[in-house]
């Protein structure tokens, strides 16, 4: 389905990231997947190339929340692969604290990678798939960007303004034929659910009408959708794959 095809994926090294990287490898992309250090991108790298030899698969590690760093990195892998077809805006971060015991800074750093970041390497991205006369944007959003959380809220608010972007920047370079979506996954079957205990998470899975947390194989199938050209006539969209959970 992406056959030919250039995606960088950041937050790529673990979790729901590395799920998409593996998802776009199998499906004929190169991939340059992004790590918040170069020693795990390298190590993502060298788990896909022992699963198989034949990925096109690099790691690199700029600072995302560094406009100048994103830039060169992005031009780093115009100038090796020739184009960018697929940004997938994965990495991000989470808190849980009460308002009343929220630092400032835990705020704004939170708001800093999830939404600055997301910003810096969409700008980036666009200016490469303006030229090249087109592309694919796609944000890794939450359901908790649509129905809030009882605490941490900055991580939903981070989320919202992900979904408000992504809504934005699909009007405006819609004429550049560039599609812009998100994912917003619902509660997923990765380290840090894995960490939460069996008498929280299984009321949460209760709630849930299919009855059972997703897998990163199912939000990875959601951003293949979107990347490929079955989605061509889709822009603008915040995709829930939280099987129906509402909470």
């Amino acid at each position: 389905m992406l056959k030919g095809k250039v995606a960088i994926v950041t937050g790529g090294t673990r979790g729901i990231g590395f799920a998409i990287v593996k998802k776009y490898l199998d499906n004929g992309a190169t991939v340059i997947l992004c790590g918040s250090r170069k020693e795990t991108a390298e190590e993502a790298v060298k788990k896909l190339k022992q699963e198989n030899p034949e990925y096109k698969v690099e790691g690199i590690a700029p600072k995302l929340t560094s406009p100048e760093e994103v830039r060169e990195a992005f031009e780093y892998v115009k100038k090796s692969y020739g184009k960018i077809d697929i940004l997938v805006n994965n990495a991000g971060i989470s808190a849980r604290e009460s308002l009343y015991d929220y630092k400032p800074e835990d705020f704004a750093k939170i708001m800093d990678l999830n939404v600055n970041a997301v910003f810096n390497c969409s700008q980036a991205a666009a200016v490469i798939m303006k030229e090249q006369q087109g592309g694919v944007i796609l944000n890794t959003s939450s359901m908790v960007s649509i129905y809030g959380q009882p605490s941490g809220c900055g991580y939903p608010t981070s989320k919202f303004a992900v979904n408000g972007l992504t809504k934005s920047l699909a009007r405006e370079l819609g004429k550049d034929n560039i599609r812009v979506n998100a994912v917003a996954p619902g509660i997923t079957n990765t380290d840090m659910v894995a960490n939460i205990p069996e008498e929280i998470i299984k009321p949460l899975i209760e709630a849930i009408p299919l009855k059972r947390i997703g897998e990163p194989e199912d939000v990875a199938n959601a951003f293949l959708y979107l990347a490929s050209d079955m989605a061509s006539y889709v822009t603008g969209v915040v995709l829930s794959v939280d099987g129906a959970a509402r909470s």
